[in-house]
């Protein structure tokens, strides 16, 4: 049996909302990569910023292109990233869904509402490429923004637990 991800046609055709495209890494993407990676504001939930050197060193000059990875692109510029990754046998209720949703964008295009329109899109587009298929969303309860656009999501609430040293929320966003 397939997995929900091995199961959808890959790369889809870009996507595009009001002011966003979602689309696959280029090459000219690596900068913004580098500098989403190593920003101290984004590794605050997600076990802190990776070096910025050795992100130079090790980081591919073209960007791994993979199922489920779409960069999000404000007027022709990276501005974050949204993915929908096959979840692990071993994941906490791993019996809720097949693929999690996840976001990492820059610190200066927080609070405009593009995650909101960005991670919207990718769950229409695997709503559409995957019918009924339910996805997931873990976060650090103490992250109280992604909170927030869990919920205006449309994610509710399964489970807490405690991992990496913090209570973390698990959700569920059910299109059936």
């Amino acid at each position: 049996m397939k997995s929900e991800l091995q199961s959808v046609a890959w790369p889809p055709d870009p996507i595009k909302t009001e002011r966003l495209v979602l689309r696959e890494p280029e090459l000219r993407d690596r900068p913004a990569l580098v500098e989403l990676l190593a920003s101290p504001e984004v590794g605050t939930y997600i076990g802190g910023a990776r070096p910025r050197d050795l992100l130079e060193e090790k980081l591919p000059q073209v960007p791994d292109r993979r199922t489920g990875l779409f960069v999000v692109e404000l007027d022709g510029a990276m501005i974050g990233t949204v993915t929908l990754d096959q979840r692990d046998a071993d994941e906490v209720r791993p019996e809720l869904a097949e693929v999690e949703l996840g976001y990492l964008f820059l610190p200066s295009s927080w609070g405009k509402g593009y995650a909101s329109e960005a991670c919207t899109a990718a769950l229409e587009w695997f709503a559409a490429a995957r019918p009924g298929a339910p996805v997931v969303l873990t976060t650090q309860v103490a992250n109280t923004a992604s909170m927030r656009l869990a919920t205006k999501l449309g994610f509710t609430e399964v489970d807490r637990y405690e991992a990496w040293g913090a209570e973390q929320w698990l959700g569920l966003w059910d299109p059936r």
